[in-house]
């Protein structure tokens, strides 16, 4: 799939500087970024899911916890 994309000029500028130091595209370094934004808000998901779900099961043992 095709996107066009405005970036401002610094960054632009800055990513063609890492682009050539790591001897790849911006359109490369674009998607890998792309991907560890998904990854940092599944995560932020999963770990708010996991507490959650200990905060409903486990809210006995918590309180028994907190009162020692």
């Amino acid at each position: 799939m095709a996107m066009n994309l405005r970036i401002p000029e610094d960054l632009d500028r800055r990513l063609e500087t890492l682009a050539a130091e790591e001897h790849t595209s911006k359109s490369a370094l674009l998607l890998q970024g792309a991907e560890l934004v998904l990854q940092r808000h599944a995560r932020r998901r999963e770990l708010s899911e996991g507490l959650d779900f200990v905060m409903s099961h486990d809210a006995d043992l918590l309180t028994r916890l907190e009162d020692a």
